[in-house]
């Protein structure tokens, strides 16, 4: 895994775009463009990086650290986990060994919580953030309307270890 740079970012659209039809990944309906996405990557910052998995020369998978709560300062040692697979590499353990190294970067970068929000019924992210630790600490029932259904997001979250009060 390497951090992303301006070149990389089609293929992160490609991607992302890969799983909208799914309804199981993203709550955007329709594709976005690359043109749309460009604030968003530039957004991301040495502390919340986008960073990329590459095989063979090919982008396999990207994973982004989002700041938490709108970025309020209060909450800089939590971001959002967003990872995303090719469909070409899916099921070869890419989603796992992005999950792997961006736990293992965040206390590097500040970060003691990780969170994730998870379509309830995508089980196969569910239980592979679980199986890194990942514990569901709510649930948003019915948030999302796609296609005229309703769906709810499980939040899962991974303290790394925090002095609490």
């Amino acid at each position: 895994m390497r951090r992303a740079r301006q070149a990389d970012l089609v293929a992160i659209v490609a991607i992302y775009n890969s799983t909208v039809h799914s309804r199981m990944v993203t709550a955007d309906t329709e594709p976005v463009s690359v043109a749309s996405r460009q604030a968003w990557f530039d957004s991301h910052t040495d502390s919340r990086p986008v960073l990329v998995e590459e095989r063979d020369g090919v982008i396999a998978g990207w994973v982004s650290y989002e700041p938490f709560y709108g970025g309020r300062p209060a909450y800089h040692r939590t971001t959002e986990l967003s990872i995303y697979v090719d469909e070409r590499y899916r099921g070869q353990g890419v989603g796992a060994h992005m999950l792997h190294s961006a736990i293992a970067l965040a206390p590097e970068i500040g970060v003691d919580n990780l969170l994730a929000t998870i379509f309830s019924h995508n089980t196969a992210s569910l239980r592979l953030f679980e199986r890194f630790g990942f514990v569901r600490w709510g649930e948003l029932p019915d948030v999302a309307e796609m296609d005229g259904m309703r769906f709810s997001v499980a939040i899962y979250g991974l303290s790394l270890g925090t002095k609490r009060l």
